[in-house]
C-alpha cells in the first residue's frame, strides 16, 4: 500500500506543543502590550475579493505571490497576503459604528506564494497593529513608542536592533528636486531605491538606465541614498519638511524607540503615502528586515468616499522568531502539566479523579494517567510530559485518605491528606 506523505505543503509547517508554547508565549507578550497602550483585538475573514490587493498592495503580491482561486459563483478571490486592505475594508464598512481615533490589533495568518527560504515561508502568522482615524503627530510616536514596547516585552534592548525610517513625501520632493525625476517615473525610481541594498553599483547603473535615467541623475541617486536626514531634507526643499512627521519626531526627540533616518527605506506597499519604516535587527550575523509598516492615509477610499488615515504595522512571526533565537530571547517551552495524578489500581480511580477536579478548580494545569500504571511507570510517565509535581493514589494512600506528592525536580516526596493537594502545590512545595 502506497501511503500519502506526512510532509506539510512546500513553505507551510506543522507546530508541535514544544514550538506552539514558545509561539504562544512570545504572541501572548505582544497582546498584553498591545492593550496596554489601549489597542482592542478584531479580526476578519481569510478570504477575500482579489481587487481588493489588486487596488492596492503592489505589483509583486499581486502578480508574483497572491494565491487565488475562483469560488462557485465565478468570483475572483484571494488567500489572505497581508491584513492591511481587510481592515481598511471593515473599517470603511462600520465607520459609524467605530469611535475614531480606533486603536485596533489582530493576529492572523496570511499566505504568499513565495520561495521558501529562512525569515520566508508561504504561510506565516503575525501581528497586526494600526491607529485609524488621526493624522495628528502623536499617532507616530504612539506607533513607535509600542514598537519598542513590543521588543521590550519579548527581552529585547534597544542595542539589539534599530528602526530604520523614512517619509515618502520627503522621498518624493527629494527626487524631483534633487535628481530630477519626473512625476511619472516617481514610482519606478522609489522601487529601485528599494531593490538599493541587494544590487551592486553595475547592477544599479543598468537598472537606472533600462529605467531612462540619465547618468547625472544615476549618480545624484547615489549620493541621495547615503544622505543624513539634514542633507536629505535641504534636498526635498523646506516647505516639504516642514510637513514630515518623521523629521520632527527625530528632530526632537519625540519618540523613545531607537529611531535611524534612512533614505533606502521605501517599502513596495502602493498604499503608504508618507511614513514608512522597518525593523531591523542590528546584528551583523542576522541583519535583516524583521518587520515594518506606515502611514496610508487614502487606503479606505477603495470603499468610502470618507477619508479615513491609518497608520500601523505588521510583525511576523518568523522573523521574530528568528531575531529572538538569534539573539538568545526565545522563551522556554512551558507545557505543563503543572501535576501529574495516577491511581496504582482502578480501585483508586475515583480518589484520584477528586484530586484531579480540585486541581483544575484551582486553576492548576493538571492531567491524569489514563490507566493505572505501576509506580515506576507513571513517575517515568509525569518525568516524560514535564511535570513539576505528581500525585500517586496507591493502597496506603487510599486506605488513609491520603495521597503521596512527588516535587520532580528535586525528588522529594511526602505523604498528605488529600485535602491539602491544592495548598502544597500552590504553596510551591520544594
Amino acid at each position: 500500500m502506497s501511503f500519502l506523505s506526512t510532509q506539510p505543503y512546500k513553505g507551510t509547517r506543522d507546530f508541535l506543543p514544544e514550538e506552539m508554547s514558545i509561539r504562544t508565549q512570545i504572541f501572548e507578550k505582544l497582546f498584553h502590550t498591545a492593550e496596554l497602550f489601549g489597542f482592542r483585538r478584531y479580526d476578519g475573514p481569510i478570504l477575500e475579493s482579489a481587487a481588493i490587493y489588486e487596488a492596492k498592495s503592489g505589483e509583486e503580491i499581486v502578480n508574483q505571490q497572491m494565491y487565488r482561486l475562483t469560488d462557485k459563483g465565478g468570483r475572483e478571490l484571494a488567500l489572505r497576503p497581508e491584513m492591511t486592505p481587510s481592515v481598511a475594508r471593515i473599517v470603511a464598512g462600520h465607520q459609524n459604528e467605530i469611535v475614531f481615533p480606533a486603536r485596533w490589533y489582530t493576529h492572523v495568518n496570511c499566505h504568499r506564494y513565495e520561495r521558501p527560504q529562512r525569515g520566508r515561508v508561504r504561510e506565516h502568522w503575525q501581528l497586526n497593529v494600526d491607529i485609524f482615524g488621526s493624522e495628528e503627530l502623536t499617532a507616530e510616536i504612539e506607533i513607535f513608542d509600542l514598537v519598542g514596547a513590543l521588543l521590550t516585552a519579548l527581552g529585547a534592548s534597544p542595542s539589539m536592533y534599530v528602526i530604520r525610517v523614512n517619509d515618502r513625501i520627503l522621498i518624493d520632493a527629494a527626487l524631483t528636486n534633487y535628481v530630477g525625476v519626473s512625476q511619472e517615473k516617481l514610482g519606478v525610481a522609489s522601487k529601485l531605491i528599494d531593490r538599493w541594498e541587494k544590487m551592486d553599483q553595475e547592477t544599479r547603473h543598468e537598472a537606472a538606465a533600462e529605467l531612462g535615467f540619465s547618468n547625472s541623475q544615476v549618480d545624484r541617486l547615489e549620493m541621495l541614498v547615503r544622505f543624513d536626514l539634514e542633507s536629505y531634507c535641504v534636498a526635498a526643499g523646506k516647505e516639504v519638511t516642514s510637513k514630515s512627521r518623521v523629521a520632527k519626531i527625530i528632530r526632537e526627540g519625540l519618540s523613545t524607540a531607537p529611531l535611524h533616518f534612512d533614505p533606502v527605506i521605501i517599502r513596495a506597499f502602493d498604499y503608504y503615502t508618507s511614513t514608512i519604516f522597518e525593523v531591523f535587527d542590528r546584528s551583523p550575523e542576522n541583519r535583516r528586515s524583521l518587520f515594518g509598516g506606515g502611514r496610508y492615509d487614502n487606503l479606505a477610499g477603495l470603499f468610502t468616499d470618507r477619508r479615513i488615515p491609518g497608520i500601523g504595522f505588521g510583525m511576523g512571526d518568523v522573523t521574530t522568531w528568528n531575531f529572538l533565537e538569534h539573539n538568545g530571547l526565545l522563551p522556554k517551552p512551558d507545557l505543563g502539566p503543572d501535576v501529574f495524578v495516577f491511581a496504582t489500581n482502578g480501585e483508586y480511580d475515583a480518589a484520584a479523579r477528586r484530586v484531579v477536579r480540585s486541581l483544575r478548580d484551582a486553576g492548576i494545569r493538571t492531567a491524569p494517567a489514563l490507566d493505572n500504571p505501576p509506580i515506576k511507570g507513571g513517575l517515568r510517565l509525569a518525568d516524560r510530559l514535564g511535570a513539576r509535581y505528581t500525585v500517586i493514589i496507591g493502597e496506603n494512600e487510599h486506605a488513609s485518605n491520603s495521597v503521596s506528592l512527588k516535587n520532580m525536580a528535586t525528588s522529594v516526596q511526602i505523604t498528605i491528606p488529600e485535602s491539602d493537594v491544592v495548598r502544597m502545590v500552590k504553596d510551591g512545595f520544594e
